[in-house]
Parts: structure tokens; C-alpha cells; sequence
């Protein structure tokens, strides 16, 4: 049974030494293009079996409610830009209050000092017998009257201070109100564009998962593609086989579709755990052997150059060489179409 079992598994002719295969099917790497947000279906643009280039727009959410919610946005936007003006036009105000008051200031602090000098000779003639007593307190009054007037000045002074630094308060936060609503419509007008939804790589439409008009969800998916540049075949080998290969090793496909052609590939996967045999294999013994998935990745620049052939699911064999100096027997040797 175990003769049998490798047997089945080499696959190969009596002359092919050192050559082992697998069977498995041609896969690529699926995208999903899915709506960022919540929205109804304006329009799909491709259809199942179309080629797309990354990039190209493929259907489209309807953007009405966002492009309300951008104008009213960009209103805010223009409220708080007026609103800087007027901030500005206070802060100037207060600042030339501020000035003023300043000025009375200087305008208080001399006539104090006038004040304090007449008090003063007037206070020395009323001793004298110079003036009379009563003009020495008049004048000693009115220094302190000054006095006052200064004080409240240089508090007019303080409160016009004041008065700037709420102005100029009042100027950051509607500018930040600004920036705020300018955010706010950037961040809508990302949200427009990303309502259409765009190809991320080169591939083709495998199927529609929403149609025209549906509603889908925030990361609902419209449409699945398949990345033409992304195709491997998966394959399995028991341990022995496995565990000699090494990663980029050469690997030969043949197709039960086009036997004819023999097409190059290198393992780019090795399984570092072991698992059962797939179903696809028939009998029950052979389920119960553990093995090793493989993956056999075929070069990008061969799928480029035949992207209109490419087809998914498609059943072969994957040759591998368990010696790297073995050649590679004639039937087993590169022919891809023209």
C-alpha cells in the first residue's frame, strides 16, 4: 500500500528520477472592493469577466447626503472666517483703548506733578504767612484729586489689557473654528471621493456581490476581483518530498487543459506544519498521510505577457525536482503559448 501511495504521488514516468508531483488547481489572490462608507448603489461600471487596471473607477456610492453635508460644511467654514474679521476688528478696538488710555495716563501723571509742586510752594508761603491757610488746603485737595485721577487712569490702563487678551482669545478660538469646519470639509470631500470606488491592482471581475440601487453597509463589498499578476498553484507532498525542498525552486505546471504547454514556476510557499491529505484524493489510506502544502507561484512577467489566458480553477500537476542538478525530462521542459 505504501508503494502504491508513492507511486500515486510521484506521478511520473519510470525514467523520471527525482522528480515528484502533486496535483492541485490554479488560484490568485482575491480583492474585495467594498464601500468605505454606508451608502446606495449609483452605478457599477464593470462587468463579471471585464479586465480593470488599478486605479479605474468601478462603481460608484450616490454622494447626495454627503455633498449636503459639504456645503453645509463649507458654510461653517465662511461663518467662521467672518467671525475671525470680527475678532480681529474687537481686538484692534481694544488696543486702541488701551493706547487712550494710556495717553490719559501721561496726561494725569502730569498734571499731578503740576499739582504736587504748587502744594508744595503754597504749603511753604501759608507758613510764611505768604498765602492764606485756606489756599494751601485747596491745593493740597487738588493733588490728591490727581492723584485719584491717575490711578484711575493707570486702571483704565489694566482693564483695556484685559479687554486685549479676551480679544485675542476670542481671535484663536474662531480660528480654530475655522480650521475645525476647513477639517470637516476635507475630510467630506475624501469621503466623495472614495465613493468611487476604484480598482486597488491590475485584474478581472470575477463576480458582482451587490447590484445597481442596493444599499450596503460601512465595508459592505460590491464586486470581487481576481489580481491576474498574484497566480499560484497549491499543491501537496508527503514529508520526504517536502522536506527537501527549498524555497524558489524551479516547478513545472502542466495543465489538464492545455497538456501541450509545460509552464515554469518556483515554490514560494513550504508549510511548516503538516496536515491531512485534501479530499480531493480518493482513497481513505491516502487521506490518513499527513502532508505538506506547497505553493508554486508563476512568474509575473509570464502572467503579463498571456493576461488574456489567465483562468482560475483550472486542475493540473506541479512538478518539482527533489535534486536540484537533476535535468528536467523532455516532456517536462518549458513550452508556454506564443
Amino acid at each position: 500500500m505504501a508503494a502504491l501511495a508513492t507511486w500515486q504521488y510521484l506521478k511520473g514516468e519510470e525514467s523520471d528520477k527525482g522528480i515528484v508531483g502533486g496535483n492541485g488547481r490554479i488560484e490568485a489572490t482575491e480583492i474585495n472592493v467594498a464601500a468605505k462608507l454606508a451608502g446606495r448603489i449609483k452605478a457599477i461600471l464593470v462587468d463579471e469577466g471585464d479586465f480593470v487596471t488599478a486605479g479605474q473607477v468601478v462603481a460608484q456610492i450616490d454622494t447626495e447626503v454627503l455633498q449636503a453635508q459639504l456645503r453645509q460644511a463649507e458654510a461653517q467654514a465662511r461663518q467662521a472666517q467672518s467671525e475671525v474679521a470680527t475678532t480681529r476688528s474687537r481686538l484692534a478696538q481694544r488696543e486702541s483703548e488701551k493706547a487712550a488710555a494710556e495717553a490719559v495716563v501721561v496726561q494725569r501723571q502730569a498734571e499731578l506733578n503740576a499739582a504736587r509742586k504748587r502744594a508744595a510752594r503754597t504749603s511753604a508761603l501759608a507758613r510764611e504767612g505768604g498765602v492764606s491757610k485756606q489756599e494751601a488746603d485747596d491745593d493740597q485737595a487738588r493733588m490728591q484729586s490727581y492723584e485719584a485721577a491717575v490711578s484711575a487712569a493707570r486702571a483704565q490702563v489694566a482693564a483695556a489689557e484685559a479687554a486685549i487678551a479676551t480679544a485675542r482669545s476670542e481671535v484663536s478660538g474662531a480660528q480654530s473654528a475655522v480650521e475645525a469646519a476647513m477639517a470637516t470639509a476635507e475630510r467630506i470631500r475624501v469621503d466623495i471621493a472614495d465613493s468611487d470606488l476604484k480598482a486597488p491592482r491590475d485584474g478581472r471581475v470575477q463576480y458582482r456581490v451587490a447590484q445597481l440601487s442596493e444599499v450596503v453597509g460601512a465595508g459592505g463589498r460590491v464586486l470581487n476581483l481576481v489580481d491576474l499578476k498574484d497566480v499560484y498553484m497549491t499543491f501537496f507532498l508527503p514529508t520526504a518530498a517536502a522536506g527537501r525542498l527549498a524555497l524558489g525552486s524551479e516547478v513545472r505546471l502542466v495543465l489538464d487543459a492545455a497538456p501541450q504547454y509545460v509552464i515554469p514556476a518556483y515554490v514560494s510557499f513550504v508549510a511548516s506544519v503538516a496536515q491531512f491529505t485534501p479530499k480531493t484524493v480518493e482513497t481513505a489510506s491516502e487521506r490518513e498521510k499527513l502532508m505538506f502544502r506547497i505553493k508554486a507561484q508563476i512568474p509575473p512577467d509570464l502572467l503579463r505577457a498571456h493576461i488574456l489566458h489567465v483562468k482560475t480553477g483550472l486542475p493540473g500537476m506541479a512538478y518539482v525536482r527533489l535534486d536540484p542538478q537533476t535535468p528536467w525530462p523532455a516532456h517536462l521542459q518549458v513550452k508556454v503559448p506564443q
